[in-house]
């Protein structure tokens, strides 16, 4: 749960002339000053008169908080203590440490950046956020359901570093497969799918086959299969992996794009210069350890120099000599 500061203009409901506090937390008082409230309240002004509605809209839109009004928000995704552990294959090496007791939450909205060295725990984490890896202790939560349990998932678009498709499907075929999987009703298959493919760009390449594609326009089927449940969060493991400069501008335009439509996005990668450019915040892992946590400009401020120096000094890289 994090503390979120509001200033500036009210919100207002124009359905039945009702008053809607800004995000749940300000209630106009008869001095026209904000004040802090625990929970959603609405308030009809005007019984429900249009004509009142507008007669006060022109005033009350010009009415401001001078004050700062705290409101608690719930992570949307949340790690507790996580710990993995797993048995090496080296003799008498014992067990290996991949994560060491991590804690991690990430709000709606926002996109995070999961960054680290190959071997750092980041696909671990994923795969416990995914149920494909069982966590030692500790628990991750995903809309307040924990990973344990499937139904966790139900919201969440995945897509893998390395994608594999029917070569011989078109992107199109590939999504209706996909919707079939996630028992999207018929009458809105069609519509989901040219969504997706629009928001991919490959709306004119959707009756070639994938075999035809190339690696960019491949990533970018595995974003439109991420999409089409229309999930709230996306977990996206290296998605510019192996891509050209113009096929990780797309894949950076895209989330960007999620971004605009208030979807969440967690992703990991080895582009520092994406993440500085995309993400909200970042969490830095090294070992299995979450080293640093914060918002880029936050984190670039602090260490006084660019996301990549700031990573090379967390995990405490050494150049040869």
């Amino acid at each position: 749960m994090r503390e979120v500061f509001l200033f500036g203009r009210t919100r207002f409901n124009r359905l039945k002339g009702r008053y809607l506090p800004n995000e749940g937390a300000l209630e106009q008082s008869s001095a026209g000053v904000g004040s802090s409230s625990n929970s959603l309240e609405r308030r009809d002004l005007g019984g429900g008169d249009p004509g009142f509605w507008r007669r006060k809209l022109a005033s009350w839109h010009r009415i401001r908080c001078d004050k700062a009004v705290t409101v608690k928000v719930d992570a949307i995704l949340k790690v507790e203590n996580l710990r993995v552990e797993y048995k090496t294959r080296e003799a008498g090496s014992g067990r290996k440490i991949a994560l060491h007791g991590l804690n991690l939450s990430i709000f709606s909205g926002e996109v995070f950046g999961f960054l680290g060295p190959n071997g750092a725990g980041k696909t671990t984490t994923m795969n416990v956020l995914l149920g494909f890896v069982p966590p030692t202790s500790g628990d991750a939560f995903i809309f307040g359901t924990s990973v344990r349990n499937p139904i966790a998932r139900q919201r969440i678009g995945y897509l893998p570093e390395l994608t594999y498709y029917y070569k011989f499907l078109s992107a199109e075929e590939t999504l209706r497969f996909y919707a079939k999987i996630f028992r999207i009703p018929r009458t809105e298959v069609e519509s989901r799918i040219d969504a997706v493919l629009k928001l991919v760009e490959l709306d004119h390449a959707r009756k070639r086959p994938i075999k035809t594609y190339s690696k960019g326009m491949q990533q970018r089927v595995g974003l439109a299969q991420a999409l089409i449940n229309n999930p709230d969060l996306l977990i996206l493991d290296e998605p510019t992996s192996g891509l050209d400069p113009i096929g990780r501008m797309k894949v950076r335009e895209i989330i960007q794009r999620l971004k605009q439509e208030g979807k969440t996005v967690f992703f990991s990668s080895h582009e520092l210069g994406e993440v500085e450019t995309v993400c909200d915040r970042v969490a830095i892992m090294s070992s299995g350890e979450l080293k640093a946590e914060g918002r880029v400009a936050d984190l670039v401020n602090q260490h006084k120099c660019n996301l990549e120096q700031v990573f090379l000094n967390i995990v405490d890289y050494k150049a040869a000599a």
